[in-house]
């Protein structure tokens, strides 16, 4: 069995939403943790649990930060954690994977899938370790999670988009 232990120097977890209709807002989380079990040898075997501390939103913006950890979106204080936890992952080619997992924001669950990169395992030439990474992407709706609160605009449309496009990178030092 393979040891993985999260480099958070070189990991992310990013999004971004429509904003106003017209262009897109991005952000990340600062605080996560990523826990893997399982062979490099089988990917499709890997247990992968991800846990993101939501009040570590961050979208370059004081007052919007606050508003998405309030009661109007996350409620941090009730809801201090997002939760991924794989269910399943196909390979679709050498480097390609299709990852199935529960996502759990404020307590609504629903079955997400996402596109898994995996990028190959290399040799630290700083410490001598091995290191490997995998690139993950995908779309979840968060009106589905409970993350409701928009405004309508009035040329048309909404203040926020209802699709939100995921991304993150994780690089893991392995044994």
């Amino acid at each position: 069995m393979t040891t993985f232990k999260l480099d958070k120097v070189h990991s992310g977890v990013g999004f971004q939403v429509k904003h106003m209709m017209v262009s897109k807002t991005k952000g990340e989380f600062k605080e996560f943790d990523v826990q893997i079990e399982g062979d490099l040898e089988n990917l499709e075997a890997l247990k992968i649990d991800l846990t993101v501390d939501v009040a570590s939103i961050d979208t370059n913006n004081d007052d919007r930060d606050g508003h998405l950890r309030s009661g109007d979106f996350f409620d941090t204080e009730s809801y201090p954690t997002i939760k991924i936890a794989s269910q399943s992952i196909k390979k679709i080619s050498d480097e390609e994977y299709e990852l199935t997992a529960l996502v759990t924001i404020k307590d609504v669950t629903n079955a997400e899938t996402f596109k898994v990169e995996y990028n190959g395992l290399s040799k630290s030439p700083m410490d001598g370790s091995m290191v490997t990474g995998f690139d993950v992407e995908g779309k979840i709706n968060r009106e589905s999670y409970g993350l409701t609160w928009n405004a309508a605009l009035e040329t048309g449309g909404v203040l926020i988009g209802k699709d939100v496009k995921l991304s993150a990178n994780f690089e893991f030092v392995v044994e």
